[in-house]
């Protein structure tokens, strides 16, 4: 017999320390990595429907509706929804949210510094009034614009639905670049003027490169608005200015929903919104943030 058989069992009472030190440390643990859990849990409640969405896309139709994650990926549903009218509409998308977010910029940058600089009778019931064109709800502008268009020519046009996002996206830019202009020390401007630059010198040379993280944030909340509109697109468009949302929307025949062509096709959807907003995440970051503490 040796020495290890005839050791005495450990008393109960000497495991007591032993887990009286480890329930502090699972609690310092939880402690340090609490936050971070909890972000996590809630990004994967978040991005549940988007990674779902990317695995229907791949997923032969035959077994779309069985409960497995097991199977083989596969691109029919990319290449049948290809062979179609889907990438017309996809560029109708791209080049209408672009057109439009330019215009915004192109007027609303301007018309955001005038407001913030100039004194004058009436500013801030202008652009109070401008607000109202965001808040109001698409069917008060719907019916005057279709009938216009038809009078115009406009209707299912490119530059027709663009002057349609107009509406709603120079608000957004007039509110949100105002409090970046605000932000801007008007020191700055007035040691341009000494310098002999005029106001037009002073706002591009001076301003505007101060608030360029704004004007980024800007256009990509622009841009997003107008890539994700389906109620002036539906109303407004026929056959050649037809978008990517109107387009999905047209799987749903009355034969059958044609859920693979549906997945794909939304799939692509999010991809430019994706791109375009981590290539400019560092100024959305600064843009979002900017303005939100003042001196």
């Amino acid at each position: 017999m040796t020495s290890a058989d005839t050791a005495l069992p450990a008393h109960p009472l000497e495991a007591a320390p032993v887990a009286q030190h480890r329930a502090p440390r699972r609690a310092s643990f939880v402690r340090r990595h609490g936050r971070a859990i909890a972000a996590l849990a809630l990004l994967a409640v978040v991005m549940f429907p988007f990674l779902w969405l990317v695995h229907l896309a791949f997923k032969p139709a035959a077994d779309l509706f069985e409960d497995s994650l097991l199977f083989t990926p596969t691109l029919d549903g990319f290449r049948a929804l290809l062979q179609g009218n889907f990438l017309r509409s996809f560029l109708n998308s791209l080049a209408v949210s672009t057109l439009s977010t330019g215009l915004s910029l192109a007027i609303g940058v301007p018309a955001a510094y005038a407001l913030t600089r100039w004194r004058f009778p009436g500013r801030r019931h202008v652009a109070l009034w401008i607000l109202v064109t965001r808040m109001a709800p698409p069917i008060a502008f719907t019916i005057p614009f279709f009938l216009a268009y038809r009078w115009l020519g406009l209707q299912d046009t490119i530059l027709g639905l663009a002057l349609v996002y107009l509406t709603f996206n120079l608000a957004i830019v007039i509110w949100l670049m105002q409090t970046f202009f605000e932000a801007v020390p008007t020191a700055l401007e007035e040691a341009a003027y000494i310098d002999g630059c005029g106001v037009w010198q002073a706002f591009w040379r001076i301003t505007l490169p101060l608030a360029a993280p704004g004007v980024a944030a800007t256009a990509v909340l622009c841009f997003i608005f107008a890539w994700n509109d389906f109620f002036y697109a539906l109303i407004l468009t026929r056959t050649q200015a037809v978008t990517a949302p109107v387009a999905i929307v047209n799987f749903l025949q009355y034969e059958g929903w044609e859920w693979s062509k549906i997945a794909a096709g939304g799939t692509l959807v999010m991809l430019p919104v994706v791109v375009f907003t981590v290539l400019v995440r560092k100024y959305l970051v600064r843009g979002l943030t900017a303005g939100g503490v003042k001196d």
